[in-house]
């Protein structure tokens, strides 16, 4: 391709919105176009580099076993119905009316459709293994759109489900997803590791999330300092301390005028905050939830919604806390009724607490769990931190950050149980199917590798999903004889196997030499009369400072070697 003839320019300044060194990089290199928030265009660059992770996804998933497919982004309304999760999927789902008043949705993700193939298509046992893949627009009406492609409304997902009969079969094909993965990851030159996740709105016993670490990232990423144990915050799990449990103490009342929190209380009392219960209200689908945890753990929000089935849990409000009666800074579970109380098991392992007394300016000694408030529910709901104990009893946590860029779900019996997806076994009974949901954002791999692979001057992009592989630029093309020989190696390159952008612009070489920068292709060759005086041309890697003159001869075997 000739730059003269390439649709697209570079601009020297980024846009004002734009957050990230990914949406900059990318909008500067003339890689996208914001349409509207969260919501892009790709241009020729752009478009060729996402081509080419497609292709090795594809690669990848045949290879392991995956059929390619195609289902639609619009679908029906009745279909998330049928799942349960027309109401609860976060962020709410886009619908419209279609003209036969039919109720529709454009699709965030396929469970539901794919559930719906399987359930047409299986019968027996004998259908089964399978799995089922595609590369397909989704849509996801994010409250806050940021990043460039990392948080976007509109993407492209490769999203892959596979159907077994048995957990076994399962788990095989999950393991066979996971190898794919890493094979896609590597060759794409990003350096991910795999963790624990929480499952979110797609549902499912497990789950890992394969992340790229890079200090721009969006996801807290809790790993051990003496372990493989590795968990994104909203999953990660911890050692909690015990504490030996005392004779039981009579239940006290005292006076605590003006004291309203945790750190408070305890600075008062003199003791830490570990021998204080602290009670979170938080209004679930319009009624009030009591949640009692150690004054020294903090309530993980992600861990609370999946113990109340997916129903989101928001802080109680100052009127919503007056309204259930409730006092706010002196407040706790200690004789609450009428409403659902949630102890996380750190509660468990101390005694005698101080807690609020439900009177203003007044607070409990000598709390018991069980003796004094009951709960609905007793788990794990605290935020893992880093320093805290790792949950395998090696090391403590570090965190890092990073970016999600691939999740894998084992989902059971999930939708197959609600849709009706079933088969019959050997013996002639009915079965539910077991299902596996794989998905990678595509535009995502593309961010996330410029996050992870620039400098002060662009991008540095890894070869196999790089635009071009060779910058060539000729400077001077005025010339006669630089021009014939920059079209000579702009054939010898070509014939050579190499996708290379030739910079044949009426441009300065300073513009040049940026435009080169900022587009990360990896290799850069220039011909100009201040090359050929110096020996010949000037071949030179995009990641290294230094440049070699070479003989024109020998420009292809000085690149095969450079990319080697």
């Amino acid at each position: 391709m000739r730059s003269s003839q390439l649709f697209g320019k570079t601009l020297r300044q980024a846009p004002g919105d734009a957050e990230t060194i990914s949406h900059k990089l990318l909008t500067r290199a003339g890689f996208i176009q914001q349409i509207a928030a969260g919501i892009f265009s790709l241009q020729p660059l752009g478009n060729r580099s996402i081509t080419k992770i497609r292709n090795i996804i594809r690669e990848e998933m045949d290879r392991a076993g995956g059929q390619e497919i195609n289902m639609p982004v619009v679908q029906p309304r009745s279909l998330w119905e049928e799942s349960g999760r027309a109401e609860t999927f976060v962020p709410p789902l886009a619908t419209f009316e279609d003209k036969r008043e039919r109720q529709m949705i454009i699709a965030p993700t396929h469970e539901e459709t794919a559930t719906a193939m399987a359930r047409a298509g299986v019968t027996s046992y004998r259908d089964l293994p399978f799995t089922i893949y595609q590369i397909q627009t989704k849509f996801r009406d994010e409250t806050r759109p940021r990043g460039g492609l990392l948080r976007v409304r509109e993407f492209e997902m490769k999203d892959a489900y596979s159907f077994d009969a048995d957990e076994e079969g399962m788990d095989r094909s999950f393991q066979a997803m996971v190898a794919a993965y890493r094979r896609i990851f590597k060759r794409c030159g990003l350096d991910v590791i795999m963790v624990d996740a929480d499952s979110g709105g797609i549902g499912g016993k497990d789950s890992n999330e394969f992340v790229l670490l890079t200090d721009s990232g969006e996801d807290t990423i809790l790993m051990s300092t003496e372990s493989d144990y590795a968990a994104n915050v909203e999953k990660a799990s911890f050692i909690k301390k015990e504490f030996p449990i005392g004779e039981l103490g009579e239940v006290e009342e005292f006076a605590t005028p003006g004291i309203k929190t945790i750190e408070e209380l305890a600075k008062t009392e003199g003791v830490s905050k570990s021998k204080t219960a602290k009670a979170v209200f938080y209004s679930v689908d319009g009624e009030i939830v009591v949640v009692t945890i150690r004054g020294d753990y903090e309530v993980n929000e992600t861990k609370l919604r999946n113990l109340l089935d997916g129903a989101e849990p928001k802080l109680a409000t100052a009127e919503e806390v007056k309204a259930a009666g409730l006092v706010s800074g002196s407040a706790s579970a200690v004789g609450l009724t009428g409403m659902k109380s949630v102890v996380d098991d750190s509660i468990t392992m101390g005694s005698n607490y101080l807690a609020g007394a439900n009177k203003d300016g007044f607070h409990l000694r000598n709390v018991n769990f069980d003796r004094d408030f009951k709960a609905d529910i007793v788990a794990d709901i605290a935020e893992a931190k880093k320093g805290y104990l790792s949950p395998d009893g090696k090391g403590k946590l570090v965190a890092k950050r990073g970016i999600e860029i691939g999740h894998v779900f084992k989902l059971g019996n999930v939708y197959s149980s609600k849709m009706g997806a079933n088969y019959t076994n050997e013996d002639g009974e009915l079965e539910e199917i077991l299902m596996g949901c794989y998905g990678i954002g595509v535009g995502r791999m593309l961010a996330a590798a410029v996050e992870a692979n620039h400098d002060d001057l662009g991008m540095l992009l890894p070869r196999a999903i790089a635009p071009y592989e060779i910058y060539l630029a000729g400077l001077n093309l005025n010339d006669l004889d630089i021009a014939r020989k920059a079209e000579m190696i702009y054939e010898q390159l070509q014939d050579g196997g190499y996708e290379v952008l030739f910079d044949d612009r009426d441009a300065p070489p300073g513009v040049k030499f940026k435009d080169a920068d900022l587009l990360g292709i990896p290799a850069r060759v220039v011909i100009s009369s201040r090359s050929l005086e110096g020996g010949g041309v000037e071949v030179k890697s995009r990641s290294s400072k230094a440049s070699e003159i070479v003989a024109e001869s020998d420009v292809l075997e000085t690149v095969n070697a450079l990319f080697e």
